[in-house]
């Protein structure tokens, strides 16, 4: 391994000595200096967690959360420069970490916060009229070959838990008292402007909204929907999309002559 590996590996583990070969210009011990820099490093990647993720920290307390951080920052290093990427695999490292296992919802919670960042950071696209989009569908004459292209922010998330409901007690003081977090909830995740707005959706609408973020067209879509659930709403869907400014552009679906 070369000097910078052994420097980077050592920062963030904290058992290690420090590296050979570093040395202080102003004739300080490079091992004090460099203690106080991995430490450094290791608060700044464990703040950056807290702030990506506070609904999770929220529910298990500070003290255990940075304790968790402190062990996900050693398992996981970053791999980008850009700070808002680090954190990514937090969800799954809650899933298999056994202290967490009392709030069994927490891997959601934190899958439903990156999906937040991600929102808040995807590309710009500029929306479709909604008048045109409305338009659009009243002159379709075979809606189900129509391709619906989505938002870049826009995510979804199916879970066993109430993680909409969760993350919503806590965004405001109270309610917790009268929360039940024990049923199946959908998320749709979005951003219009620089807001990043958080619904809940049932099932039917999850699988909808993949099936046409994966490029399958409307009628398609809509199976995929009822699959999922007898219950899904076409109309109510589609209203929740086009009424937030989710879609982009529409295609039609191209028949290839026998």
């Amino acid at each position: 391994m070369s000097l910078q590996d052994d420097f980077a590996a050592a920062l963030l583990a904290p058992e290690q000595a420090c590296p050979d070969g570093l040395f202080s210009i102003n004739g300080a011990d490079p091992a004090s200096r460099f203690a106080v820099y991995r430490n450094n490093v290791h608060s700044s990647l464990i703040n950056a967690l807290a702030a990506a993720y506070p609904v999770t920290l929220q529910l298990v307390g500070e003290a255990f959360f940075r304790a968790m951080a402190s062990l996900y920052v050693q398992a996981h290093p970053p791999t980008s420069p850009v700070m808002s990427e680090y954190g990514g695999a937090l969800a799954e490292f809650i899933q298999g970490f056994e202290p967490a296992q009392s709030v069994p919802y927490l891997a959601d919670i934190a899958r439903l916060e990156r999906l937040r960042v991600r929102a808040y950071h995807a590309a710009d696209c500029q929306a479709l009229d909604q008048q045109a989009v409305l338009l659009a569908l009243q002159g379709q004459a075979d809606l189900g070959t129509l391709r619906l292209q989505l938002q870049p922010s826009l995510a979804t998330l199916n879970s066993p838990y109430a993680v909409v409901a969760v993350w919503a007690v806590h965004q405001t003081e109270g309610g917790l008292a009268t929360l039940n977090p024990w049923h199946p909830q959908g998320a749709l995740v979005l951003r219009q402007g620089l807001e990043v707005k958080v619904f809940a959706i049932d099932p039917g609408s999850v699988a909808f909204i993949n099936s046409l973020a994966h490029g399958n067209a409307l009628g398609t879509a809509v199976e995929h929907a009822l699959e999922a659930s007898t219950e899904f709403d076409l109309h109510q869907c589609l209203t929740l999309l086009i009424s937030h400014n989710t879609l982009t552009h529409l295609h039609l679906e191209q028949k290839v002559s026998p």
